[in-house]
């Protein structure tokens, strides 16, 4: 049996491996599906300094079909949907269900304010036996910092610049305050996908008003956003891997 801790280069999911290779040992095997190309360059150090805690190396995995998530956008002319993000889906689910064997336990760093996730998860994928050492240690996000800290590590620069996750610069699932604290802090970022939007004719953020008693959806493009909109602090989490849905609590 391989035991699969799948590493996100945050640090819930290095603390999850961690605790993993304490149960597990040498059947522990730490799975990374490769998005660096337009994460923080900080992460490349986050994941070698990860690699010496855990003494461990970090086994990166490539889709077959697509470069990055630029080339599946492109590609497939998806951004995000109810549903979740079709990059996601390429680059991430995609490649662990090739990786993946039948009798692979699964390690996912879920943490203790995550029931529901978990408790989901397990209805989506019944056919994966996968364990969630965070939530059976009673460790939050917040003890997850403190634990790489205390090993030496220090956290990923999109933690320190105040993100609540380490996607890629630019997450599709983000909301409008996302997006806004994006222009400021990665302007380029901002612009490159406000003219993929318009390139692909498609908007990530939606808004809405009321005709007649009814609820009428706009499309909100990045290039028409009013840099005052949205409230970061008060958006939902956005997730990026096995439970994709934005907003999920």
């Amino acid at each position: 049996m391989r035991v699969l801790s799948w590493f996100s280069c945050g640090d819930a999911s290095a603390v999850a491996a961690k605790l993993a290779i304490d149960s597990y040992g040498e059947q522990v095997e730490i799975c990374y599906c490769d998005t660096l190309a337009h994460e923080h360059p900080d992460n490349i150090r986050f994941l070698t300094d990860v690699e010496r805690w855990l003494d461990r190396s970090v086994t990166i995995l490539h889709s077959p079909d697509y470069a990055d998530i630029y080339d599946v956008f492109r590609k497939t002319r998806w951004l995000v949907g109810p549903a979740g993000a079709r990059c996601t889906t390429e680059l991430k689910k995609n490649v662990r269900r090739a990786y993946e064997r039948p009798n692979d336990l699964h390690v996912f760093g879920f943490t203790a304010e995550e029931a529901k996730r978990i408790e989901r998860f397990g209805g989506e994928n019944p056919e994966l036996q996968a364990i969630f050492p965070l939530m059976e240690h009673g460790l939050t996000k917040a003890e997850c910092h403190r634990i790489v800290r205390e090993a030496g590590i220090e956290l990923p620069a999109m933690y320190r610049l105040g993100y609540r996750n380490n996607n890629c610069i630019g997450c599709v699932k983000g909301g409008l305050g996302y997006w806004n604290k994006i222009r400021v802090d990665f302007p380029e970022a901002f612009e490159r996908m406000a003219k993929l939007e318009r390139e692909l004719d498609a908007a990530i953020n939606k808004t809405e008003t009321r005709e007649d008693g009814k609820r009428i959806r706009h499309r909100l493009f990045l290039d028409e956003l009013p840099p005052e909109r949205g409230h970061y602090e008060q958006e939902p989490d956005i997730e990026c891997g096995v439970l994709c849905h934005s907003g999920v609590t």
